[in-house]
């Protein structure tokens, strides 16, 4: 419930703080006073779209503050989809900046106005003459309905099972598209995987068949080079082997003049053992050395194959080809997967269309087992409201195709007086039949479910005394629910409330400001008495005043 009210710098208001209670609460005054003044400085701090121009003096700033208790509303699971802290006593202020910007906060939250018009759609309900056209559309008729049926967990999991279900279907979706693309790739695909599994690049060392390649096409001039090698080292007197032997008996001679002399001599010897391993292994080499065509022939087609493997898919090495194999694979298998895939999927759709289908019959039943209820209460209230003659149909169809709340069509049919026929609600009432409508339907539903504190903007306009007094009684009886306002010119609903404030104009210094004040018991009854017989209050109005009022 809305507990306090503070406006500074709107309007004409130059500062207002006033609290409010439960109940019913009052709110009269003269036509231009400012109520209207009052209703937009609370729909600012709601979520409206802020104007410099509503700003009383553009120097300042303007700030309106609303206080409310949560208490009775379940709002943590919001305020965390909000990402707000949760405070039982939440507080929303809206500020306009001389420079024209507008900014608002949750607790001290900064927000945008969208998150602000999610919470406080929950909080207050202000009921104009523009809210009444809420009644003919089929969302807020489905609202009504539901709320009399108690489907709000049924719908909340036909919402949930709703987005899985069109989740499948987008799913399926895709895996079709993905197989239409990918039969068109499969072919050439599979050539491609067949291509690179021939060559067993698994067991390819391209190093070594690069090396084993050079070595057989070479194969005379190795063997020439071996030989040549072999002369040099071991030609007689000449070679290699025998100088080395001279130089070791040289220095023989020598070695036992100085250590270094012996250092040399060792040294040679060195020399001459690695001289006799390099001549055996040329000996190996030379024994092991042959000509081979056919292999020679094998390892340069295996090259030429791995060559033009390279340049068809742009690498230059084994390890992306294998790569490349892989992937290959991933998709020739996904491509054979994709009708065991397809079927899988489509068997989860028939389970969540099942589901749904179960969910959305529940959700049928309770309303059409509500309507009858729902049709007497509302002809019932109609007819103490001076429209005994109403009557109304409302219609339930199951439709194939599935929206957000189920499978239904739903209308309401209204026909105000005897002998005419049924019709379309928007079609066939007034806007002072919608206005008592929207008043009744309001009640029933504060029956079933805690609604916001709801605001009333003269919904007696063109309403009879009597009928005037029903309201009233109504409202009341609401107020008994929820936090009720009513801004009224009629003393009979005036009467009815528990609290009773009055928008009023003074001028201080050539300057208009608009003010609110709550009445003592005193001042109440001369308000009604003026609300009765005007400005001239008469003993007979002050007396009709305080008979209202008890």
């Amino acid at each position: 419930m809305l507990t306090s009210l503070y406006i500074k710098n709107y309007a004409l208001i130059d500062e207002l703080n006033v609290s409010f209670n439960n109940g019913l609460t009052i709110i009269t005054g003269e036509t231009g006073a400012g109520k209207s003044i009052l209703l937009g400085g609370l729909s600012l701090v709601l979520g409206k779209r802020a104007d410099l121009s509503q700003v009383k003096n553009a120097k300042d700033k303007c700030i309106i503050e609303a206080n409310f208790d949560l208490a009775n509303y379940n709002l943590k699971s919001l305020f965390n989809d909000l990402d707000l802290d949760y405070d039982v006593q939440t507080i929303i202020r809206r500020e306009i900046l001389p420079s024209g910007k507008s900014r608002a906060f949750i607790n001290d939250t900064p927000v945008n106005l969208e998150s602000l018009i999610s919470l406080s759609k929950h909080l207050i309900d202000i009921h104009s003459q523009h809210q009444t056209q809420q009644l003919t559309q089929d969302d807020y008729q489905f609202k009504v309905i539901d709320a009399l049926a108690k489907n709000q967990s049924h719908l909340d999991s036909f919402s949930k099972s709703l987005n899985v279900y069109k989740s499948l279907q987008k799913a399926l979706e895709n895996l079709k598209l993905s197989k239409a693309e990918l039969i068109k790739e499969y072919d050439y695909n599979l050539f491609l995987s067949k291509e690179l599994n021939e060559i067993n690049l698994e067991n390819v060392n391209l190093e070594e068949l690069e090396a084993q390649y050079e070595e057989l096409n070479n194969v005379e001039i190795i063997g020439e080079k071996i030989s040549s090698s072999k002369s040099i080292l071991t030609a007689e007197s000449l070679g290699v082997s025998d100088q080395i032997i001279s130089v070791r008996q040289e220095l023989s001679k020598i070695e036992n003049f100085g250590k270094s002399y012996q250092a040399l001599k060792e040294r040679i010897i060195s020399v001459g053992i690695e001289i006799d391993d390099i001549l055996i292994e040329l000996d190996n080499l030379e024994e092991n050395l042959s000509s081979d065509p056919q292999e020679l022939e094998r390892i340069n087609h295996q090259l030429q194959i791995i060559n033009n493997l390279f340049q068809k898919h742009s690498v230059s090495t084994i390890e992306e080809l294998l790569v490349i194999k892989i992937n290959l694979k991933s998709k020739i298998d996904n491509t054979e997967s994709l009708d065991e895939a397809i079927l899988l999927k489509e068997e989860e759709i028939l389970k969540a269309n099942k589901k749904l289908n179960q969910l959305a019959l529940t959700i049928t039943k309770n309303r059409k087992k509500v309507i009858p209820i729902f049709v007497s209460k509302l002809e019932t209230i109609l007819a103490l409201l001076g429209m005994p003659n109403a009557k109304f149909k409302v219609e339930l169809e199951s439709r194939d195709t599935y929206v957000s709340n189920g499978k239904d069509n739903l209308q309401f049919l209204f026909m105000a007086n005897k002998g005419s026929s049924f019709n379309e609600l928007k079609k066939s009432a007034s806007g002072g039949e919608l206005s008592r409508i929207m008043l009744a339907i309001k009640s029933i539903l504060a029956e079933y479910i805690q609604l916001p504190s709801i605001m009333f903007d003269e919904i007696d306009t063109g309403v009879s005394g009597e009928i005037s007094n029903k309201m009233g009684d109504i409202m009341k009886q609401m107020s008994s629910h929820m936090q009720v306002f009513a801004i009224t010119h009629l003393p009979q609903i005036a009467a009815k409330g528990v609290s009773h404030f009055k928008v009023f104009k003074t001028d201080i210094k050539d300057i208009t400001h608009t003010q609110l004040k709550k009445l003592n018991e005193e001042e109440r009854i001369v308000e009604i008495a003026q609300m009765l017989g005007g400005l001239s209050i008469t003993d007979s109005a002050m007396a009709h005043a305080k008979q209202l009022l008890n």
